[in-house]
């Protein structure tokens, strides 16, 4: 005689959810979360009840629609919200203060960041006469070059 299957339906509801959690982890979007929760709380949550296969199946269902349609847009909602993007790495480097440490020949010289990065740096425009020490303004980053322009002078009467 056959055992009744309905009686091991507990453990199809932690595998699906389990295939769930699985999927949601490659995918990172929640939808899969939302069907996992739905799963456990619906399916297995009426399984553990004693409610019939078909109700299981129906609260599992409904369960997972509401939490698609209200929880995972503010999940959304606030993981995005948080997410603004700040320069990195070489991104982060234009604008950034440096010290001139080789003095600029036909345009080539070295620098060092206010980051404490030491980089080949190219002039832009006509050499002012830098100085070793002299403070400068990366504009670009070229390769394995920072562009530099002279840091503006203070106005007269300001603290430099």
């Amino acid at each position: 005689m056959l055992p009744d299957l309905t009686q091991y339906l507990w453990i199809a509801w932690l595998v699906l959810a389990l295939v769930f959690v699985i999927i949601e982890l490659v995918t990172l979007e929640f939808t899969f979360l939302m069907l996992a929760a739905g799963t456990l709380i619906g399916g297995l949550g009426v399984n553990l009840l004693g409610g019939p296969w078909w109700l299981q199946v129906a609260a599992a269902a409904v369960i997972s629609a509401l939490l698609l349609f209200t929880i995972r847009p503010l999940l959304l909602w606030a993981l995005h919200r948080s997410s603004a993007l700040h320069p990195t790495n070489v991104d982060a480097l234009p604008g950034l203060g440096a010290r001139v440490m080789v003095p600029f020949v036909e345009g080539a010289g070295s620098v060092r960041l206010d980051n404490g990065e030491t980089w080949t740096a190219r002039l832009v425009g006509v050499d002012p006469g830098l100085v070793v020490g002299s403070r400068v303004i990366v504009t670009a980053v070229r390769g394995a070059t920072v562009e530099v322009a002279p840091e503006s002078a203070p106005a007269e009467g300001s603290p430099a």
